[in-house]
């Protein structure tokens, strides 16, 4: 389903045209590359927030790695495309999007990378197909990742770690670096979101793997 569209936001996007792909459809799938102008990997991130994240990781790897950032609403966007564009990053691409229907928009084994950062963990059990590392979920990714590619997961949420950790072991999954406390795990060059920045700060221990698919 469509996600439904704010008129006011909708035209100030407009502004962005350049970072955000107006009403992404299926001519995406397989043209990500023709989109950035370049053959480097594509990786993508499922719900970028305000964007501190994608825009850390595209000024990181400028000129090695293309990102590509998903968020469902639209005004949510439009504070990531102030980011990348007062950054002038030329690495990263924004679209207002339901990952529901990822498959839609990319081909087969064309992205490397996804990212999962502190994503809805829908604690109620009658909601946990709508949480982003279900099985269903992951067999979309695993379509769309080139093989060998991988999903880096982050949340502040024990109970979704480890949901996420028997659903990436359901689908035999490789699971690497795993840790229940990141920011004393040794990890160098960890990217904070808004959200890990705020509950880092509090003492709030962030949980963190890496999945090979």
């Amino acid at each position: 389903m469509r996600l439904r569209k704010k008129p006011w936001v909708v035209e100030a996007l407009t502004g962005f045209s350049d970072i955000v792909v107006q009403n992404p459809g299926e001519e995406l799938a397989g043209n990500w590359h023709d989109l950035f102008g370049n053959l480097l990997p594509l990786h993508v991130e499922l719900g970028t927030g305000k964007g501190r994240f994608i825009t850390g990781m595209a000024k990181q790897y400028q000129d090695l790695v293309n990102f590509t950032g998903i968020e469902a609403k639209e005004e949510i966007v439009y504070s990531a495309a102030q980011k990348v564009c007062e950054q002038e990053l030329t690495n990263v691409q924004l679209l207002v999007f339901d990952v529901n229907d990822i498959l839609k928009i990319f081909a087969p084994g064309e992205i490397e990378k996804l990212y999962i950062n502190f994503c809805d963990p829908w604690p109620k059990n009658r909601h946990a197909k709508r949480r982003l590392t279900h099985v269903n979920f992951l067999n979309k990714y695993r379509t769309v990742l080139k093989p060998g590619g991988q999903l880096w997961f982050k949340t502040d949420n024990r109970p979704l770690f480890e949901f996420s950790l028997e659903q990436f072991s359901q689908l035999g999954l490789e699971i690497n670096a795993v840790t229940y406390d990141l920011l004393n795990s040794g990890f160098a060059g960890n990217i904070m979101t808004e959200y890990e920045a705020k509950f880092s700060a509090l003492g709030q221990p962030i949980c963190r793997c890496e999945v090979i698919f």
